[in-house]
């Protein structure tokens, strides 16, 4: 299969349709999607400090781009940070651009990963794919908005205990056959 951009994109709008929205495994996510707020971006950055700029760029953009056209941000990055324990240390270098960008306290950044795994599990427990992704991706938030979300959500604290139950009862088997699925998906 040909990789180009919009194939990347499709990829996750399969994923976030067939994961995230379908089993609301974050229920906040549903509005953006719906009303076309999410703008997905793929970077072809081979190395992590192109990355990074790649980031401050799409933060500075969200910055400057109204809530009601842009709501988030996806910034897909399949060439770079493939394995997942350098992803993980490259999280360390975002939380450090947020804090030095004087970004922090304005957006978070989520991290999803194909081979993302949770402290304390095996590889091939299910409840890794809440943040198990096509590709990686860094997920820039509006903290704003998340709040505003989050407060008006009963029972928000408990969305990552229900996502491991909900993972864990579908079973790895479903989950990576929806990824291979989302993965067969070519440009729309």
């Amino acid at each position: 299969m040909k990789y180009t951009n919009a194939t990347y994109i499709a990829q996750t709008r399969c994923w976030l349709e067939n994961v995230v929205l379908r089993h609301n495994l974050c229920p906040f996510a549903h509005k953006p999607f719906n009303a076309g707020q999410i703008r997905y971006v793929v970077t072809d950055s081979a190395r992590p400090e192109f990355l990074l700029e790649d980031l401050l760029n799409e933060l500075e953009s969200l910055r400057a781009t109204p809530v009601e056209e842009t709501e988030t941000i996806l910034l897909i990055h399949p060439n770079t940070l493939e394995d997942f324990l350098d992803y993980n240390d490259f999280l360390d270098v975002v939380d450090a651009l947020l804090a030095d960008g004087g970004f922090e306290g304005e957006f978070q950044v989520a991290s999803f990963h194909p081979d993302y795994q949770f402290a304390d599990t095996q590889p091939d427990d299910a409840e890794n794919y809440t943040n198990r992704s096509p590709w990686p991706m860094l997920h820039l938030i509006r903290e704003d908005s998340l709040e505003k979300a989050i407060a008006s959500y009963p029972g928000a604290d408990a969305i990552p205990e229900r996502n491991v139950e909900t993972m864990n009862t579908l079973g790895t088997q479903h989950h990576q056959a929806v990824l291979e699925n989302c993965l067969q998906t070519t440009e729309e």
